[in-house]
């Protein structure tokens, strides 16, 4: 392994530098592994965490994918699908897996946690060139440090190591760091893959220094995430939209805990030009020959989990939401004036670029998954009921004719200052509005909502929100009220971030 350039590196990223395909290689001899690699393990390894916002959100994040990870086990093929494979199957000092009596082991677990906290699409997002969900990275993280606290304690301190939380909220800084600021100038979903990608490598970085593999394997495992199958982004598009895009983050941070485990165990092999080799790497394969750019932000630090959104209204995509804020408002101004849904005429949607890109949806919506990926159908259910409820994408719902003949009335509109307010870095807003036309001619005015209450600039009005749903989760999910008031203790308390992250896992057991 090459020694790590890191003034070269640092240098780099500062001055904006783009990543650039390397000169053909004439001989067999190895390049220096790719920037892209270092930068990332240098953060991993040597960067300190010192924001107390990154951290108190991180808190908050936690808790938050936590119950939304609760609520996705009322569904059957959220607890079908992370079953054992081999049914019974028990593993010792195992990672324990929220909310049900499955014990696993870290690379099942990772899939099992990963799964069970995106399915409902219900917690935090990030919204730039790319979009995705930095929470999912919880999945490995957690299992990992679950794993390993039990095995240390298990076999007192000679294997594994003892995690508190306080570790696990680095761990996420870290990884929504990775994940997002990827994010910011690359855009994956135009040349057809899906997001899951940086959470594979967020999580596989993360893990691997978990793990206590050095700043040379965690190299070594990132750039075999790279070099590893990506997922398309087919399953979250018409007219192939389907519930994989609820299991693709546990797949991707399964695989990443097997990868970091791959060369804790058995020094699988750096691919060092894993992302510029000529015609073979990840750039010419699958990124139409472009290299990575770092325009918005030059350095790794704790940018992204400060500005982190939170679901916290509305299970609904995150493009819509402010849209479903649009429509609970517009509910309420008809119903006010004695009318209701059925006196609309039409409804103009403004909204940005990125929604009429993925979930401007006309015509019929097959399942679930298709139903909370358009913005029709989630702007139609609050106009109707007042509400929009995970529940409300199920088929007894949807078989109401009135959804889709409201739908049939929406038309979306892009608005270029709506788009340029969303990529802006000091705004990161995510507006929409509605123009409602009545059957007698008349119009509403526009009602318009930018920023959603689980953006930065409404965490004062979110944040106590944010822990009545966490609540609502745990009440829903556990019959015992003392279990309940034990959680929400321990979560509030001075201690918790010094709490051992398998006892309080337990209590979730």
């Amino acid at each position: 392994m090459l020694p790590i350039k890191r003034s070269l590196v640092e240098k780099s990223l500062r001055a904006g530098v783009r990543y650039h395909s390397m000169a053909a290689v004439k001989t067999n001899d190895r390049p220096e592994p790719d920037r892209g690699l270092t930068v990332i393990a240098e953060y991993v390894h040597d960067k300190e965490i010192n924001s107390k916002l990154a951290i108190d959100t991180a808190r908050y994040c936690l808790l938050d994918t936590l119950g939304c990870g609760l609520a996705a086990l009322k569904y059957k093929q959220a607890c079908d699908i992370i079953q054992p494979i081999v049914p019974g199957t028990v593993v010792p000092n195992g990672v324990k897996v929220v909310g049900t009596k499955h014990v696993m082991d870290p690379v099942k677990g990772a899939f099992a946690i990963g799964t069970l906290i995106r399915w409902l699409d219900f917690n935090d997002c990030w919204l730039a060139a790319e979009w995705g969900h930095p929470s999912d990275n919880l999945g490995g993280i957690l299992a990992v440090a679950d794993y390993m606290t039990r095995l240390s304690k298990a076999t007192n301190g000679k294997e594994g190591k003892v995690f508190k939380v306080k570790d696990i909220l680095t761990a996420m800084v870290k990884a929504h760091e990775i994940q997002g600021v990827f994010a910011l100038d690359n855009s994956f979903n135009k040349v057809g893959l899906d997001h899951v990608v940086l959470v594979k490598v967020a999580t596989t970085a993360v893990v691997s220094q978990m793990l206590g593999l050095s700043k040379e394997q965690t190299i070594e495992a990132v750039s075999q995430a790279f070099v590893d199958g990506q997922s398309l982004r087919t399953y979250r598009h018409a007219p192939n939209t389907g519930s994989r895009k609820s299991w693709a983050a546990g797949d991707a941070v399964s695989r990443a805990v097997n990868l970091a485990y791959l060369v804790k165990n058995a020094n699988v092999g750096t691919i060092p030009s894993v992302l510029t080799a000529k015609t073979w790497g990840f750039f010419d394969v699958l990124f139409k020959g472009k290299p990575f750019v770092f325009e918005q932000r030059k350095v790794f630090d704790s940018y992204v989990m400060e500005n982190i959104l939170f679901k916290i209204s509305f299970p609904a995509e995150f493009h819509a939401q402010t849209s479903v804020e649009c429509a609970m408002k517009a509910f309420n101004i008809l119903k006010s004036q004695g009318k209701s849904y059925k006196d609309i005429k039409s409804i103009r949607i403004r909204t940005q670029e990125a929604a009429a890109r993925i979930i401007d949806k006309q015509g019929p919506l097959y399942n679930y998954a298709d139903r909370d990926h358009c913005i029709q159908y989630m702007t139609a259910i609050p106009l109707i009921h007042g509400r929009l409820t995970a529940a409300d994408y199920m088929d007894e719902v949807a078989s109401n004719p009135d959804i889709d003949e409201l739908r049939s009335k929406m038309y979306c509109e892009v608005d270029n200052q709506f788009t340029a307010d969303y990529h802006h870095p000091d705004k990161r807003s995510i507006p929409n509005a509605l123009l409602i036309e009545l059957n007698d001619g008349t119009k509403l005015d526009e009602i318009v909502v930018e920023y959603p209450v689980g953006h930065r600039f409404r965490r004062e009005e979110g944040i106590p929100l944010l822990m009545d749903k966490f609540k609502r989760h745990l009440t829903e999910h556990f019959e015992e009220s003392k279990k309940v008031d034990e959680i929400l203790k321990i979560s509030t308390s001075p201690d918790f971030d010094n709490t051992d992250i398998d006892q309080y896992v337990d209590m979730y057991c």
